[in-house]
């Protein structure tokens, strides 16, 4: 008898949805692990879907299929530990169903992550941020809107999701303007604006109408942005500003890079990491302390600390090479 049906239905609907009501990009991201790996099973064993059993799911297919999102499909590696933990997270709920398979289970749960370089924050400097600003067509319907999303994106630190989720009564502009939002975790938070992002808008709002459950930002037909596009309107309007400063051409700049931007300015400006922490909606201080590592001001200023007073300021300088030579003899 086929098992495996009955209980990705179960483990999808009544474990990961009713009962602990993950939040729909969760169901999204898991829905695809088991889609891409029903797929790959196919293919390996010639089992149509519908007549796999939990037994087909080993070890040694789950390896060969986690080698598979990298080798084949490109993936990085935090992508192939976050369909690792998808599987996990399944082969936990298989368990309590069925218990025959006790062994198969716990060796799929023994699996590890992988190990991987933790890279380094990209972000935008202050004349690189403002060359981004001044890509778009402001003349242009289009351009007017993505002008806006930019200046909202670099301005508040919002995750895409976050972005294409605002509705017009999500935001104030009156006074003591601000931006609503429901992030990552169920986490509701207001983060307030400076006064170019109210002018930039109040400019874009006003063109845009509708009522107060209408996204801010959409396409001509009104329905909210993707994820897609939003990362495609970044890349488009970055390689633009590329052109007026080339520096941006070395950077790969996502709408990721944007939140990073907001959060190394709020520390530039000597904002404490725990107020950063809460503006850019994260559980803990803890993940906002690769900010610390990514400024190099901040080192450039704790290095200064650490010269002897006698010492003057200096940088180090090579010796001269005609008195190097001439000392070497």
């Amino acid at each position: 008898m086929a098992t495996l049906a009955p209980l990705l239905e179960a483990f999808l609907t009544d474990d990961l949805m009713a009962q602990r009501h993950a939040s729909p990009n969760t169901v999204t991201a898991y829905r695809d692990t088991f889609r891409l790996l029903l797929v790959f099973t196919r293919d390996r064993t010639g089992k149509p879907p519908q007549t796999m059993d939990i037994t087909d799911w080993d070890v040694p297919l789950i390896s060969a299929f986690l080698q598979h999102l990298e080798a084949d499909r490109g993936n990085a590696v935090t992508t192939r530990n976050a369909r690792l933990a998808a599987i996990h997270s399944l082969f936990v709920f298989a368990a309590l169903r069925h218990p025959e398979h006790g062994g198969l289970i716990q060796r799929v749960l023994a699996m590890p992550p992988k190990r991987c370089d933790q890279p380094g924050v990209c972000f935008l400097t202050a004349a690189e941020t403002n060359a981004l600003l001044a890509a778009p067509d402001r003349s242009t319907w289009t351009g007017r809107r993505d002008h806006a999303l930019l200046q909202v994106a670099v301005q508040t630190g919002l995750r895409v999701s976050e972005l294409i989720d605002l509705r017009r009564q999500d935001v104030h502009l009156g006074a003591g303007p601000h931006v609503r939002c429901r992030g990552k975790g169920r986490k509701n938070r207001v983060t307030p604006l400076t006064t170019t992002t109210v002018a930039a808008l109040r400019i874009w709002l006003a063109e845009r109408g509708g009522t107060n459950t209408d996204p801010i930002f959409c396409t001509r037909t009104g329905h909210p942005l993707s994820r897609d596009a939003v990362e495609h309107l970044v890349t488009r309007h970055a390689a633009t500003a590329a052109r007026a400063l080339p520096a941006l051409a070395a950077k790969h700049v996502s709408p990721h890079t944007l939140r990073h931007t907001a959060a190394m300015a709020l520390l530039h400006a000597g904002v404490d990491l725990s107020v950063i922490a809460l503006w850019l909606g994260h559980e803990s201080t803890q993940s906002v302390q690769t900010y610390l590592h990514a400024d190099m001001a901040l080192k450039e200023r704790a290095l200064a600390r650490t010269k002897p007073d006698e010492a003057a300021p200096d940088r180090y300088h090579p010796p001269d090479t005609l008195l190097a030579f001439l000392t070497s003899l």
